[in-house]
């Protein structure tokens, strides 16, 4: 048995807490909104991963080959083999595309640092890559992720980048959703962060930000919550965060979903204990998406759809046993109790 069967094992049907119901459905067929998944189109290239797809999803975000990093190339140009082909296998497969990212703070690609310091320049640079990308899926995708991870890790004001230098804290945000929209007049536009389940700070800052660009004139039109948590955040922090996110008035995005085990493991000393906090929070998030109104619930996307595919199993992340379980299904693409109670909370018989 290996090391990643043992955390299966551990938090498995046998498990505190843990039973399993067998027959489950689609997770797609007892969401109340599109439910989406990271990929990559080398991933999408496995027939069983794709058959686990296109079972239960029915909104694809490309995990990075969306992104600057790879779409920008040192030299200007455009690179969109990976994207076109995420974009084919959502059109193939009657799923929607969903765009991320166009901003993010942490990107800085090289085109770019010719034109530091030269504001003109810079805006027309984010401006033509802005309109090359978004228009280049227009009609195809549902929505992008405009602005990325815009607030300090502590939520302390905004963060400082290459884009804010150049163009202003507020402005650089404006102008890619200005961008944004006149290269797709139809799409849903969205700021995106995380840590706003755990850091009601930086939640606040979060709707002041969003509420200043909204008086600046900005086409936002949408919020995303990327909800990376761990199994030990406390019960009700995820439901009071969508409350507070929905009373602005535009469609949540839970965008990034996963529950850490292993970032769990400060508080929880058992396995078992961590399953049933992992299960807990997921019916958790489930149910305060679904009482959202209809109008409101824009899409419900895990950010790894078996163990094995999340950022938190890479060697930075989980660099030795136990392996993390984040998300729904097991590295065998084996149903795991998380997708039961993500059912449960969506009001399936689960």
């Amino acid at each position: 048995m290996t090391a990643g069967a043992l955390v299966v094992s551990a938090c498995g049907p046998k498990s505190r807490g843990q039973d399993l119901p067998t027959n489950l459905p689609p997770l797609k067929s007892v969401c109340p909104a599109p439910v989406g998944c990271a990929v990559t189109s080398q991933r999408l290239a496995d027939p069983a991963f794709a058959d686990l797809l296109i079972r239960n999803v029915s909104q694809l975000t490309a995990e990075w080959e969306m992104k600057m990093e790879y779409i920008l190339q040192p030299d200007g140009s455009f690179r969109f083999d990976a994207p076109d082909a995420i974009a084919a296998f959502a059109r193939n497969n009657d799923m929607r595309l969903f765009g991320h990212t166009l901003v993010w703070y942490a990107q800085d690609p090289a085109a770019f640092h010719p034109l530091d310091g030269k504001p003109g320049p810079f805006a027309d640079a984010l401006r033509n890559y802005i309109l090359a990308t978004v228009g280049r899926y227009r009609g195809r995708a549902a929505g992008w992720d405009v602005v990325n991870e815009a607030v300090a890790e502590d939520g302390e004001g905004l963060r400082d980048c290459l884009w804010s230098r150049n163009l202003g804290q507020i402005d650089y945000m404006r102008r890619a959703f200005d961008d944004a929209r006149e290269a797709d007049p139809d799409a849903v536009l969205l700021i995106n962060d995380y840590n706003l389940e755990s850091l009601p700070k930086k939640r606040a800052t979060f709707m002041r930000l969003v509420e200043t660009l909204l008086k600046a004139g900005a086409p936002v039109t949408g919020i995303g919550t990327q909800t990376h948590i761990a199994a030990d955040l406390k019960p009700g922090a995820v439901t009071t965060a969508i409350r507070d996110l929905a009373s602005l008035g535009l469609p949540i995005h839970v965008s990034e979903l996963d529950i850490s085990l292993n970032r769990g493991r400060g508080l929880l000393t058992s396995d078992a204990d961590l399953g049933a906090a992992q299960n807990r929070l997921a019916t958790e998030v489930a149910e305060a998406f679904a009482a959202l109104s209809a109008r409101q619930r824009f899409a419900f996307t895990v950010w790894g759809l078996r163990g094995g595919d999340s950022w938190l199993r890479s060697p930075k992340e989980n660099p030795h046993p136990p392996w993390d379980q984040p998300s729904p299904f097991d590295d065998a693409g084996q149903p795991r109790p998380m997708l039961a109670a993500l059912e449960r909370g969506f009001g399936a018989k689960a």
